[in-house]
């Protein structure tokens, strides 16, 4: 008995300690300020005991400061027939530091990545929220997935987003000795730390103490500034294949050879129905035209990120039997199509989104690229086709794919190709508008939208729907009040300069109040700009414009014939290095006509540009809400 108090002393001893680990108190004020989460302890490790044998193993300790950041508390762990699913378990502990629950992984939702698709039904994803809501509170679990392939290494991201601090994260990879490791690291403040012992070499990078960023609008791609580290094979594995790269020329053999080869097979039928459909023209770029338009009308696109799947594309056979794919299914399908006419063309990744982001021109790796588009190297004219799109029109790609790095795998190899730019003359929004003011106050006309370039889309959520469907958005992109739509037409000319033309007539009911003989008329009722730009005193990242455009607003308004104008606003105009804004009014006899344009420049400004660039939109935001005062 005379053990027992050495043991109460020891079981208080180790509560307390871990109590005190995951206490909120304990964390440095310096991360609380702006944080939404902080990461209190990462470890991730990437374990390779051979090139069909890897062990992903993650102990992750997070404390959630409020609902904000109940996105870094979810736990969510993708799975298939090459990654699985080992271990997962853990605890969640409330302000405090004492444990509040436990979970295991029966309490996982299992789910399928991609819903309804029996092409992708191997691939799953388990996720776990905590059902908490009182804050803060601290998730720490432990996992463990097991792999068969090193084809695709992760990349670190220590920092995910904005508002999330670090107290430490660590990234290990751990091998063999004399296998070859490709990183590159972006934005590391430290040096890789590499230890080899009994055969086993050891690759550490670490970072900690990085309070909350907080969100810098117009800040370039983050990708430019936080860290990350990522890690390639030189020799891999992948579903039972061997194969070894260092560069692009390389790994595009590679993808040729072993993920596309004999994956182009179409039926006798299909082939059949190609020939007859492109007989009548020698043109070959006219024959792709029709091959890329008979695609879209067949196939839909089903959303599965690359990683997702697999990185190898469904036979063309399967998708032309199914009617949908993925981009790598649709791009290689489409690749198919165009083979059986005798016209070549190119399986290329990219990366996609609105940030213009290359493919790192001098380190090759399979998690460089989320996206595939299909690349036709006609004799003069290179054209580019998104195949997930069943409206774009042939040879157009939007501000998901445009001006950036690819890689194009070619019978020779890969090769870095760039997407087209678009100018900001080209990306234009271009509205005409005819008003007619009733002595009440009604607004009623006809407006007119022209699209062109990255903007040429920027209503495609209208394409096809029903009336009653479209005047509900309508309602939301015009808020006039008590919008009536009377007729709507959206059409689009697929050219080589594609643009969508929308036609609207309607009626405003009460748009003006008459109040003691006078009435106050906005002049610019469908464009204002609304944003407020937050006055940031500290900024770190410069000025960023990823993409120039021009909008370009003219409206006539006929006034009642006992109205006189009162007052009305003088002409303006803005100029400044990233943008330039006028607008004027001209009267004339009771037509009033209003013209607006706003040019933004693509380009990277200094940071000390920012508060100026406020002031700008500052500006705007006064023009825009200029007005007649009438007087009956």
């Amino acid at each position: 008995m005379r053990f027992l108090p050495i043991f109460v002393v020891l079981f208080w001893s180790l509560l307390s300690s871990a109590q005190e680990r995951y206490a909120v108190s304990v964390i440095p004020k310096s991360l609380i300020n702006r944080a939404s989460a902080v990461v209190r302890d990462l470890d991730y490790e990437v374990i390779m005991n051979k090139p069909d044998d890897l062990a992903y193993k993650v102990r992750s300790a997070v404390t959630v400061m409020n609902s904000a950041g109940d996105d870094e508390g979810e736990v969510v762990i993708f799975y298939d027939k090459l990654f699985q699913v080992k271990s997962v378990k853990g605890i969640i502990y409330n302000e405090f530091g004492l444990p509040v629950s436990k979970f295991t992984e029966k309490d996982f939702k299992d789910v399928s990545a991609v819903s309804n698709v029996s092409l992708y039904e191997d691939d799953r994803v388990k996720y776990f929220r905590p059902a908490m809501t009182t804050y803060p509170y601290t998730i720490v679990y432990e996992s463990e997935i097991r792999s068969r392939q090193s084809l695709f290494l992760p990349t670190w991201r220590p920092v995910p987003s904005e508002g999330v601090a670090i107290e430490k994260s660590t990234f290990r990879f751990t091998g063999p000795a004399d296998y070859k490791l490709r990183y590159r690291e972006y934005n590391y403040p430290g040096k890789v730390e590499e230890n080899t012992e009994k055969n086993i070499k050891t690759y550490k990078w670490q970072l900690s103490d990085i309070p909350a960023a907080r969100l810098e609008p117009y800040s370039p791609d983050p990708d430019r500034y936080r860290t990350r580290v990522r890690l390639a094979p030189e020799t891999f594995a992948y579903r039972g294949i061997t194969g070894k790269f260092s560069n692009w020329t390389e790994f595009g053999t590679w993808v040729n050879e072993n993920l596309l080869k004999g994956r182009d097979v179409l039926s006798p039928l299909t082939k059949q129905y190609i020939s007859e459909l492109v007989k009548d023209t020698n043109d070959p770029k006219a024959k792709a035209k029709m091959i890329y338009e008979y695609m879209q009308n067949k196939c839909r696109y089903i959303s599965v990120q690359i990683g997702i799947g697999g990185h190898q594309p469904y036979p063309a056979i399967d998708v032309d039997r199914l009617g949908y794919g993925d981009c790598k299914g649709l791009v290689n399908y489409t690749k198919a199509l165009l083979k059986a006419a005798g016209i070549e063309s190119y399986y290329c990744i990219v990366n996609s989104g609105a940030f213009k982001k290359d493919v790192s021109p001098d380190f090759a790796s399979l998690n460089d690229g989320d996206h595939i588009i299909l690349c036709l190297p006609f004799k003069n004219d290179t054209t580019w086709l998104e195949c997930t799109s069943k409206h774009y029109p042939f040879g157009f790609l939007g501000d998901f794919t445009d001006d950036r790095l690819v890689l194009a795998c070619t019978p020779e190899g890969g090769k870095l190709l760039k997407t087209p730019k678009f100018a900001a003359l080209e990306n234009r929004q271009t509205r005409k508008a005819s008003f007619k003011l009733a002595e009440g106050g009604d607004l009623s006309g006809k407006i007119q939208t022209r699209f062109e370039g990255t903007q040429y889309d920027n209503h495609d959520m209208l394409e096809g729907e029903p009336f009653k469907e479209q005047v509900k958005e309508l309602v939301k992109l015009y808020p006039l009040p008590n919008l009536e739509i009377e007729a709507f037409e959206f059409k689009k000319e697929k050219g080589l300069k594609p643009v969508t033309i929308e036609n609207i007539d309607f009626q405003s009911r009460a748009y003006a109040a008459l109040s003691g003989g006078i009435m106050y008329i906005s002049l610019n009722p469908v464009n204002k700009e609304k944003r407020v730009m937050p006055d940031l005193r500290i900024r770190n990242n410069p000025l960023f414009i990823n993409r120039g455009y021009i909008d370009e607003d003219e409206y006539t308004f006929e006034l009642p014939a006992k109205a006189k104008i009162e007052y009305r606003s003088g002409n303006t105009t803005l100029e400044k290095p990233f943008g330039k804004y006028t607008a004027t009014v001209n009267v004339k006899d009771n037509i009033v006509t209003y013209r607006r344009v706003l040019q933004m420049n693509e380009g990277t400004y200094p940071k000390e540009q920012y508060a100026e660039f406020v002031k700008f939109y500052q500006d705007i935001v006064q023009a825009d809400n200029d007005r007649l005062i009438l007087k009956f």
